[in-house]
């Protein structure tokens, strides 16, 4: 029986030791990989180091231990380190505001940082530095004891999320369920040890899960690709082509950016078999672009809450789709249930089509609640309201849904996102959808603010008013449109809706 996530990563040392398992094609010293056998000898040293410093804390419970650096190598073998030490990670962005790192240190209350010295950074917390990973001692019964006390319900991770109130949510996961979301990546798309990544989700974003431990459960090899060098997509597509890169998890608004382009007609990237986002809503318009290009490619959209463990439904493309369609977030992954519920809690089955309802998630995938925060726990995560016979906790996720024909679940946007407005109810997604079908948008965002003003990123002004007259009621037609060269993006790569209610 798998407990733990670091058996993963025991599997593929027992098969593929020498094989390249994380790769640095950018850095700064030049090309940098690591095998599976040395990941596994650096991570026991961090471990037995890790234990070692926390020696004097005798209570059986996990520590949380703060990573703070730059996505790499050094940060993944943190990350097991970490889990084998039998404890627990948060990691931040190396470049977030002390403000905000002070605030998430008030609500973990970490025993230990893992940083480099280049940060230079003074947190008042004992610290473990990664140039001196190569130094420290394995010490096996320190990892052996530690192990044999672990359960599949301990935490793995504590992923910070912004909270509506200024003070950060810590998400938290256990190792039940990356190990599940991981062994549902592997079967539903074949991974093998054949398999080549290339991530482009930041370590402290959800969606690099999908890299790190599928690619470690199937002993592939995952390229590492920073983040600003996204901003060149000819230097990240001849990466694709070069390291035959057979697979990507991106979220949409690379993936817009790169098919708008020209750059992707100069590379077939022939190895490229599967193209996997999720994260916020891709427009139909972009996906045939790709889905054109790469004709023999599997596409899937994939949809999920950082509170349901990256992901939690999916839908394979197997059927053409119109430029102004909404694309479906499909059915449930595996060993999870999705429940849709009307704003008076009534159930909304598959076969009323059409009807919109909140969506709930039930399944081991689901968090263990927001870290040191019962209140926001209560809120979120609450009793299924079709029984009260035992403790069967849903997700309450803020997204509106509904079904279609074929019984996939299309998403509308967040329920925060939807207005009454003139006596009807309008999801603000659904506008955009249309919006984004227009041949020269290259993306768009809807506000409300007492009226509904449409931002479009696109190179010339447009008159949208002929072209959305037949496309939508119109009560639904923004009062407003604004031009503008680009969207500010958040440290996720989704648009900053807040930054926009500042250009009103």
């Amino acid at each position: 029986m798998l407990t733990h996530v670091y058996n993963f990563l025991e599997k593929s040392v027992e098969n593929f030791s020498e094989k390249i398992a994380f790769v640095e094609p950018f850095a700064k010293e030049g090309k940098k990989e690591i095998t599976y056998k040395e990941f596994d000898l650096y991570s026991k040293k961090v471990a037995s180091e890790i234990l070692r410093t926390l020696d004097n804390d005798t209570l059986p419970l996990q520590k949380a231990i703060l990573i703070i650096l730059p996505k790499g190598i050094d940060c993944l073998i943190s990350f097991f380190g970490v889990a084998l030490s039998g404890n627990f990670y948060t990691l931040l962005d190396e470049k977030s505001p002390k403000e905000r790192i002070e605030k998430v240190i008030e609500v973990l209350k970490p025993k230990l940082l893992i940083t480099s010295k280049e940060l230079k950074l003074d947190l008042n917390l004992p610290t473990l530095y990664t140039e001196n990973f190569k130094n420290f001692n394995i010490d096996e019964n320190l990892i052996t004891k530690a192990k044999e006390s672990h359960i599949d319900t301990n935490l793995l991770y504590v992923l910070f999320t912004s909270g509506s109130t200024g003070i950060p949510k810590g998400v938290s996961i256990a190792h039940k369920s990356v190990i599940d979301y991981t062994f549902w990546v592997c079967e539903t798309f074949h991974f093998d040890e054949n398999e080549i990544l290339a991530n482009q989700a930041p370590f402290y974003f959800d969606a690099s899960v999908s890299d790190i431990y599928p690619n470690v459960a199937c002993g592939g090899t995952l390229h590492i690709i920073p983040n600003h060098i996204f901003a060149f997509p000819a230097k990240v597509l001849q990466c694709l082509e070069q390291e035959k890169v057979s697979t990507i998890f991106w979220v949409p608004s690379v993936l817009i950016y790169f098919a708008n382009e020209k750059e992707l007609k100069k590379y077939p990237l022939s190895f490229l078999k599967k193209v996997l986002y999720g994260g916020e809503y891709l427009p139909a318009k972009f996906l045939n672009i790709w889905r054109k290009h790469l004709p023999n490619t599997l596409f899937a959209n994939l949809y999920g809450p950082t509170e349901a463990t990256v992901y939690c439904s999916y839908f394979i493309f197997d059927r053409p789709f119109k430029d102004d369609e909404l694309l479906p977030i499909g059915k449930a992954c595996k060993n999870t249930e999705l429940l849709v519920f009307d704003e008076n809690m009534n159930y909304i089955s598959p076969k009323e089509i059409g009807k919109k309802g909140e969506l709930y998630i039930r399944g081991t995938s689901l968090s263990l609640g927001y870290y040191n925060d019962k209140e926001k726990t209560k809120k979120a995560f609450i009793q299924n309201p079709l029984h009260d016979n035992y403790l069967d906790l849903l997700y309450k996720t803020g997204d509106i849904v509904a079904y279609n024909e074929f019984e996939e679940l299309l998403c509308y946007g967040r329920a925060d996102n939807q207005i009454k407005y003139m006596g009807h109810r309008i999801e603000l997604g659904e506008i955009e959808s249309i919006i984004n079908s227009h041949d020269k948008v290259r993306n768009s965002a809807c506000i409300f603010k007492e009226e509904i003003i449409c931002f479009y990123e696109s190179k010339e002004e447009i008159d949208f008013r002929m072209f959305l007259k037949d496309k939508l009621p119109l009560y639904m037609i923004p009062k407003h449109f604004k031009r503008i060269d680009s969207f500010k993006l958040n440290q996720n790569g989704k648009i900053d809706r807040k930054n926009l209610y500042n250009l009103v």
